[in-house]
């Protein structure tokens, strides 16, 4: 694609610095927002490609108009530009967060003797927000453990120093009850109301140690001074506050101040689960959603999620734990770790099972209003785990059966649009293999199926598997060859015992995450074919005993038996057959052989 002489221009005048390109169209709309380190290198790259992976980029560069760009001191000064245009003007080739669940945080509220309370809106008039907290439970524990520890007051009277004096309010029943001291008429002090809530303040950061760390110096103090009472209180303090570690701590409580941030997808969304975690307890927890527009990278969209939520919480911890390396990722005063092992790992796979549910709870929901959008979803991941060229709408599966070496059968089922199209299943006899050879048996079924369908002028399939190894794989391609169909179809065997996917010429199998829908496709196509070979394969023996059976009666030879067989179909319906029913198909005499045959084994 020829690069517009305007556009030339632009990219001529590029500096190499760190900076925030724009791409607009001819009518001046923000088509796209991105950040470099180099400029005129990252730009110039759009243009200098002669075939793109995706289409939407393809489509975009073709749009693109016009090119603007603001050069910055550092790549942290781009990363955070880039994400406040993105979030201000929603471009439509960018990342889309999808945020649309509400979460509820605990509030300080912003007056003189602040209120402690759950909310779910966050507004901006200085008070301060902690959360927000997935688990509800969680949140309502924390309020239940400051009730315990502090009275504070719940009503909504303005409580100014003014209308205090003045004696415009009246202490209500919370003061009666004791959960409340009365600021309202003076009876508790602004001074000590503010120092409970500096120690509040202090259990919603997670910085529990070092609460209970400075109630217990205070309580020596109060005990040394004799004032008993007093040193009781705070011991009760202290046992509350230890209890309440002991429950919520979920690691090692060396591990403090940490943002812990995993990162799983699907072919069209990522999904980044962030937590915060003080003295070993999660303090805060949440997942967004980054819907992906072009071919973003895991990392690039880690990146856009870590400077997102980090803002968003304001957060400001020094160690990162992630589940990969982010070169090149700048981020002031925070060094990132990717853990191995013990109890930081924990936390990082904790992190990425709520990112997992997460998303299964957004498919669910999805589903659930659109099914065929959950069969697209299933096949773009199949083609993506597999490196697939196309996506696999039309997928066949073939299985042998050869118990004990007699009545050799195969299958072969197919599916369509990832379900079932029973219709189009079909059974096999072994006809070239003398004796039980599941190599030479899979090759004969593979080599007929698709023989045919080239000699009908039928649709081949995108994806065909084998249930088995490497060896019944290389068994399939021989046919697969044969018929000149090698890069025309793609083709893997399936290992039953640890699940591994082979594909042709690789020796080194590959193994797919065992909660991936891909796989269980997979697997229900394999398990589904062996059912159907295995029934294939009983039918066959069932009637082989039959035919067995009947020839042993004097006057019946294998015509006769195979005749009873083709219109009957099972031992059970020759054996209940009346005599009228029997001479209609193989004659009076034969008909009378049969029945005595088997009148003499009722009686």
């Amino acid at each position: 694609m020829e690069t517009p002489n305007h556009i030339k221009e632009i990219l001529s005048r590029l500096p190499k610095k760190p900076g925030v390109y724009q791409h607009y169209d001819q009518n001046g709309a923000l088509l796209y927002v991105g950040k470099a380190k180099d400029l005129k290198n990252r730009v110039s790259s759009y243009f200098n490609k002669q075939k793109y992976e995706s289409s939407r980029t393809r489509l975009l560069v073709k749009k693109i108009a016009d090119i603007k760009f603001i050069v910055v001191e550092t790549e942290q000064d781009a990363l955070l530009l880039e994400n406040s245009l993105i979030k201000k003007y929603q471009p439509r080739y960018n990342v889309q967060l999808k945020d649309d669940k509400t979460y509820p945080w605990i509030v300080i509220k912003n007056e003189r003797f602040p209120r402690v309370y759950p909310t779910r809106n966050y507004v901006k008039d200085g008070s301060e927000y902690f959360g927000p907290y997935a688990s509800v439970s969680l949140m309502k524990s924390l309020l239940e453990l400051i009730r315990q520890l502090y009275p504070l007051r719940t009503c909504k009277y303005v409580l100014s120093e003014e209308n205090i004096n003045a004696g415009k309010f009246r202490v209500c029943l919370e003061y009666h009850l004791g959960n409340c001291l009365g600021p309202c008429e003076d009876k508790m002090k602004q001074g000590e109301y503010d120092e409970n809530i500096q120690s509040i303040r202090q259990i919603l950061k997670g910085n529990i140690a070092d609460l209970i760390r400075s109630f217990k110096e205070i309580m020596v103090q109060y005990a040394e001074n004799y004032l008993y009472e007093q040193a009781e209180d705070i011991r009760q303090k202290i046992e509350v506050l230890s209890k309440y570690q002991a429950k919520s701590t979920i690691v090692n409580t060396a591990i403090h101040n940490v943002d812990v941030f995993s990162l799983v997808s699907d072919p069209k969304s990522a999904y980044v689960n962030f937590m915060k975690v003080n003295n070993g307890a999660i303090v805060q927890s949440h997942t967004i959603e980054l819907r992906k527009k072009l071919e973003e990278s895991e990392e690039e969209l880690m990146e856009l999620a870590i400077v997102e939520l980090r803002q968003r919480y304001n957060s400001n911890s020094t160690t990162l734990f992630l589940p990969f390396e982010l070169p090149g990722f700048a981020l002031i005063d925070a060094r990132i770790h990717v853990p191995q092992r013990g109890d930081k790992k924990k936390l990082l796979e904790l992190s990425a099972r709520n990112a997992f549910y997460y998303m299964k709870d957004k498919q669910k929901q999805q589903d659930n209003i659109d099914p065929e959008a959950s069969q697209k979803r299933i096949l773009e991941t199949l083609k993506q785990d597999l490196h697939l060229k196309e996506t696999p709408i039309h997928i066949e599966c073939f299985d042998n059966s050869n118990i004990q070496g007699t009545n050799p059968a195969s299958a072969c089922v197919v599916f369509k649009n990832a379900r079932p199209s029973k219709n189009d299943y079909r059974k096999f006899n072994i006809k070239t293999v003398d004796g039980p050879n599941d190599f030479a048996s899979m090759e004969e079924v593979v080599y007929r199926r698709y023989k045919r369908l080239l000699d009908e002028g039928e649709s081949l399939p995108q994806l065909v598997i084998i249930d088995g190894g490497k060896g019944q794989l290389s068994s399939s391609l021989k046919a697969i060859d044969k018929l000149g169909l090698r890069g025309k179809l793609s083709i893997i065997g399936i290992a039953k015992r640890l699940e591994e996917i082979y594909f042709p010429g690789d020796s080194l199998p590959l193994y797919i995450d065992k909660k991936s829908e891909s796989l269980k496709l997979i697997q229900h196509l394999r398990n589904e074919a062996h059912r159907f070979s295995l029934s294939h394969h009983r039918d066959r023996r069932s009637k082989s005993a039959l035919q067995t059976e009947l020839t042993r009666i004097q006057g019946i030879g294998k015509a006769t038996a195979e005749k009873l067989l083709r219109e009957l179909g099972s031992a059970s319906r020759v054996s209940e057959s009346s005599l009228e029913e029997l001479e209609a198909i193989i004659g009076k005499k034969n008909a009378q052989s049969v029945f005595k045959h088997y009148a003499d084994q009722r009686n």
